[in-house]
């Protein structure tokens, strides 16, 4: 058995690891967040001992550079340096965009002994890293800091709020093991791997090889689940970093830790979706199979009808059932069922909404939060992701981005 606790500090708890934010001008204006003070533009994380690592990357075709010199190094690697950045992406600037990271790098190497060290960034696209303003930072930075709070602001955009999570494992012999993590996102999410940067380290001793499961496996179950906009990122990353500076792990109990703090900044993610004011759970099941009930689910997650009819806090169902039968799945509407939460909105023998369910319906979309569950009575398949509703202010923030 083992016990997992939530505990304050973010990536603090984690020996062995430091993490810093300064601002060098990119960020000229603070960060859309519900703080004023933040304006930090390039971080790092650092370990004091060199560290397995594994990611998850974009499927985006065109990947930023930062992802294509990741991908440079050779298969098992280990490094000791993580740096960040925002309000620029580092994609679609070529050749010239991974030569720019090498450069950084060789400034870096002259202030801290780095091994393999990696790059991620974030912001608007098709812009060269600005060299001699990010150089600056290495000036800035505190290298045995443990500010986990301003690096997790630094890396923010269009974020509201900062996302930390960190837990404690316990196992039943004694010992014990930390995992922590960083994230941003809150446009541009797709359910796409990754949809986002996210930055989790451990000191668990945990093999290379179950790294590699359990980020993907963790992946499938939280980040790839999630839409905003159903817009995939060039740059979307989860990495995952140990140190092994605790003797202690165990299998289990690492693969829910992982899921946990990943699913948790996910739901984080939907909650601060650019303009959002609801998160809702899709649920099919009922499907001829899994990959059917996750097609369908997806196609809700992502419907932009569906995404405003949330946002006027419509109970219109029609919506749900022709995302579905668009979706290209096996489907029939005498067999289907939808409900919001526990509330019936529509079956073969129920397909008009009377004034006093529909009432109901209206106080369940009043929430911040709630299920449609979508019921296709032919087989066992089932799926849930998760999405948001579709504002004014979301068309707004994305018609402002470079402003």
């Amino acid at each position: 058995m083992f016990n997992i606790s939530s505990i304050e500090g973010g990536l603090n708890v984690v020996d062995g690891f430091f993490c810093d934010g300064v601002n060098v001008g990119m960020r000229t204006n603070p960060a859309n967040s519900e703080s004023t003070d933040i304006d930090g533009d390039v971080g790092f994380i650092h370990s004091d001992t060199v560290c397995d690592i594994s990611a998850v990357f974009t499927n985006n075709t065109f990947q930023a550079a930062p992802i294509k010199h990741y991908q440079r190094y050779p298969d098992n690697f280990q490094t000791n340096f993580l740096l960040i950045n925002a309000k620029n992406a580092n994609a679609m600037t070529g050749q010239a965009g991974i030569d720019d990271i090498d450069t950084i790098m060789t400034a870096l190497d002259k202030k801290i002994d780095t091994i393999n060290p990696i790059m991620s960034s974030t912001g608007v696209i098709g812009y060269r890293l600005p060299i001699d303003k990010i150089v600056t930072a290495f000036d800035k930075f505190d290298f045995t800091a443990k500010n986990s709070h301003t690096l997790a602001q630094t890396i923010m955009t269009t974020d509201k709020f900062k996302k930390e999570r960190a837990y404690k494992v316990e196992l039943d012999n004694g010992n014990s093991f930390h995992i922590a993590a960083i994230c941003k996102g809150a446009g541009m999410i797709n359910p796409a791997m990754a949809t986002m940067l996210c930055f989790i380290i451990t000191d668990a001793n945990i093999p290379k090889a179950d790294m590699d499961e359990l980020l993907l496996q963790g992946s499938e179950k939280s980040f790839n689940r999630i839409s905003v906009d159903g817009d995939t990122s060039t740059n979307d990353t989860a990495m995952l970093l140990t140190n092994k500076k605790s003797s202690a792990y165990n299998k289990e109990a690492f693969s829910k830790a992982l899921e946990k703090i990943m699913f948790e900044l996910a739901m984080e993610i939907l909650k601060d979706g650019e303009g959002a004011s609801k998160l809702v759970a899709f649920e099919v099941k009922g499907a001829k199979s899994e990959d059917e009930a996750r097609r369908a689910s997806i196609a809700l997650s992502n419907s932009l009808l569906v995404k405003t009819a949330l946002f006027g806090e419509d109970p219109n169902w029609g919506r749900i059932a022709s995302t579905i039968g668009a979706s290209g799945i096996e489907c029939d509407e005498s067999t289907l069922s939808i409900h919001y939460d526990d509330l019936l909105i529509y079956s073969n023998e129920f397909r008009e909404l009377d004034s006093q369910r529909e009432e109901q319906a209206f106080s369940i979309m009043k929430q911040d939060s709630f299920i449609v569950s979508c019921d296709l009575g032919l087989g066992s398949g089932a799926y849930t992701s998760y999405g948001c509703d579709l504002s004014y202010e979301y068309v707004k923030i994305n018609a402002e981005y470079r402003t």
